[in-house]
């Protein structure tokens, strides 16, 4: 079954680009600028959008996107009310894939059949789980293949020759390569570095690579474009969100369309990194 990611990598393939994958935390700052920032990625250029499952325990995650999910836990944000915020996205977009992206103990309260024929009703068209090895699979992965999701898998610069094929074995949609050691937002990535594993995971694999972890400017999220099929940002966005609230935590007028913005620059560095390289 072709999927939405598989359509949009294919598209952005032919037209020789690469993707321009965005990361928000679901119900941040609060459920309404969330939905008004969600609705306007694609337009500010997103090709991909993961959506952050908030969490109490985020593991993987720096300071800025743990402190987003606590303002969205805050505010009431929970799977359901996440798989709310997709559905009314899709009423005015059917095209742009959305990942949801978290950890497993929501989904695994809720129950995994449950979440998975929800999230497919709700309109998701992939996971990234990043706390399920691939000695789980049984647990999730395979069940959201079988559903009709895409289930992305990490790899990083630690993940061996000997590791690929096992990470890689029910990796669908694109394969997501952790550019740094360490948690979200603590350092940039080096594109000479990014390139070397790309082509290393591409031996391995069809699928696109899409790099994400420490990429805060246009700059850099053009370099990486050059090296790979895709560029993630997330905490840069996250710190944009946050850097538009008042000294209550609430998000100030205009907030939303000041990330779009922001988003809109991100895009950019992205969209035209390949076509500068080749002038």
């Amino acid at each position: 079954m072709t999927t939405r990611l598989d359509k949009r990598f294919a598209r952005l393939q032919a037209e020789g680009r690469a993707a321009f994958v965005t990361f928000t935390t679901a119900g941040d700052p609060d459920p309404e600028t969330c939905f008004d920032i969600l609705k306007g990625l694609p337009a500010a250029g997103a090709d991909v959008i993961e959506l952050g499952m908030p969490f109490t325990d985020p593991m993987a995650d720096g300071p800025a996107i743990q402190a987003s999910s606590l303002r969205a836990l805050r505010n009431g944000m929970t799977v359901l009310k996440t798989l709310d915020l997709v559905r009314r996205f899709r009423e005015s977009d059917n095209e742009t894939p959305i990942v949801l992206m978290g950890y497993y103990n929501p989904i695994y309260r809720m129950g995994v059949e449950t979440f998975l024929s929800r999230a497919r009703d709700a309109g998701v068209d992939g996971l990234i789980v990043v706390d399920l090895p691939p000695e789980e699979d049984d647990e999730l992965c395979v069940p959201a293949l079988q559903a009709g999701l895409n289930f992305i898998r990490l790899a990083t610069p630690t993940t061996d020759d000997k590791r690929l094929p096992a990470v890689l074995a029910n990796t669908s949609g694109f394969v997501y390569y952790v550019s740094i050691t360490g948690i979200t937002g603590s350092a940039s990535p080096q594109a000479q570095n990014v390139a070397e594993a790309v082509a290393r995971i591409k031996r391995h694999t069809p699928l696109p690579v899409a790099v994400g972890f420490g990429i805060k400017t246009p700059e850099q999220a053009a370099a990486i474009a050059r090296a790979a099929d895709g560029a993630v940002v997330g905490s840069a966005i996250i710190d944009q969100i946050a850097h538009d609230l008042d000294e209550n935590g609430k998000a100030k007028p205009g907030a939303a369309s000041r990330v779009l913005a922001f988003v809109r620059s991100l895009a950019d560095g992205v969209h035209n990194a390949r076509a500068a390289a080749a002038e």
